[in-house]
């Protein structure tokens, strides 16, 4: 008999449907052995160019997605005191620079979440890494100028 994997969709920004998926995912295949928050949606402009509800979005994607996830699976792994998490970061989580203040900051934020979580899980062995690659061109086209709504990337 031959296994084949059933496909669930999850937009990361949704952060109201994430729990719901989390929970079908479960249902479906009773655990998740290893999680891998593989994530991401950039800007990049200037602080006073970038509006409040764009810097909103952003960390809904890269910050309040993962962890969301992350605790909707986590009680299973817990019960189960086995699992590994993965968060794939950036290294802007490390530092900063100029024109990309929201990402940095909610790489920032993600990566204080996982070292912390990790330290929580030990007593689980549930093993937590956060992975922080360096900087990647993930578009095929630079778009316009000023236009910082079609600059986001998922």
């Amino acid at each position: 008999q031959t296994y084949a994997p059933k496909l669930i969709l999850l937009d990361i920004t949704d952060i109201s449907c994430i729990r719901d998926v989390a929970k079908e995912i479960l249902n479906c295949y009773g655990c998740v052995d290893i999680l891998i928050n593989n994530c991401s949606m950039k800007v990049k402009g200037a602080v006073q160019s970038i509006s409040l509800e764009l810097d909103k979005k952003i960390m809904d994607a890269n910050y309040f997605g993962p962890i969301t996830l992350t605790k909707a699976i986590l009680p299973n792994m817990i019960s189960r005191r086995t699992g590994q998490i993965v968060l794939i970061n950036s290294i802007q989580g490390k530092i900063g620079i100029p024109f990309r203040a929201a990402y940095a900051a909610s790489k920032h934020a993600a990566v204080g979440f996982f070292d912390c979580l990790r330290a929580e899980m030990e007593e689980f062995d549930i093993s937590v890494s956060t992975v922080s690659p360096t900087f990647i061109c993930s578009y095929h086209r630079q778009p316009a100028p000023g236009n910082w709504e079609a600059s986001i990337w998922k």
